[in-house]
């Protein structure tokens, strides 16, 4: 059985864009829990678990003899793996922009991922307001993200009934899933027309399976709570 080795459902985007990739298409994975802020002792499951990560770093999908690690070679290793996932479009128009956009969440949008930081149980919207009103950054970013998930929305419009940005699933949904958690967390002003596609992404089976998990976890992590001193 491959294994995906994960952080926190609340707080880590990275592992969460594998994860549900490999849920929504049913694929079969181990999940391995390392949690962050955990005790990082030599004899702590976290110091055994990275002894397994080339980089020290989650997630990692670990099948076999083989080791995949940085969230996008992931998605590239299961997609060639499971090629009747269909997890890339299969125009290769559409599957070369869907790797581009993939490509420019793992690159950038560092003032978003800087400012938001994924928290998925904790209502953010008095801080999203103040970040809206102060972070020039964000508000571009924002935009970038709205211009093309509208685009995309606009153009692949009744062509599945998943709605998604290539119509049917595919791994640029699961890779934009985390931004979608950071859009409601913080309550960041976007369009209807987004509103709608990220309803669409939060009732995936994948997405909604992260999720539930996350909001049963009871961790608090100072590290990854910059507004935060205590969990309410």
């Amino acid at each position: 059985m491959r294994k995906l080795y994960i952080a926190n459902k609340n707080y880590s985007s990275w592992s969460m864009r594998p994860w549900v990739l490999m849920k929504q298409a049913g694929i079969a994975f181990e999940e391995v829990m390392v949690r962050f802020g955990e005790d990082f002792g030599e004899s702590s499951a976290f110091k055994k678990a990275m002894a397994v990560s080339p980089t020290g770093l989650v997630p990692l999908l670990v099948d076999g003899d083989i080791k995949v690690w940085d969230t996008l070679s992931i998605v590239e290793y299961v997609a060639e793996t499971f090629p009747d996932k269909k997890l890339w479009p299969e125009n290769p128009a559409q599957r070369a922009h869907a790797r581009s956009i993939c490509a420019e969440m793992h690159g950038g949008f560092r003032s978003l991922r800087s400012a938001c930081t994924m928290n998925i149980e904790a209502d953010q919207s008095v801080q999203g307001a103040i970040i809206w009103r102060d972070n020039a950054g964000v508000r571009a970013e924002v935009q970038r993200i709205v211009e093309m998930w509208t685009e995309l929305l606009a153009a692949n419009a009744g062509s599945h009934p998943d709605g998604m940005l290539f119509g049917r699933f595919s791994a640029a949904d699961a890779y934009y899933a985390p931004v979608v958690m950071r859009f409601v967390g913080y309550a960041l002003p976007v369009p209807e027309a987004v509103h709608a596609y990220m309803r669409r992404v939060q009732a995936l089976p994948g997405v909604k399976a992260w999720v539930d998990a996350a909001l049963l976890e009871k961790q608090f992590v100072v590290m990854d709570e910059p507004y935060r001193i205590s969990r309410d």
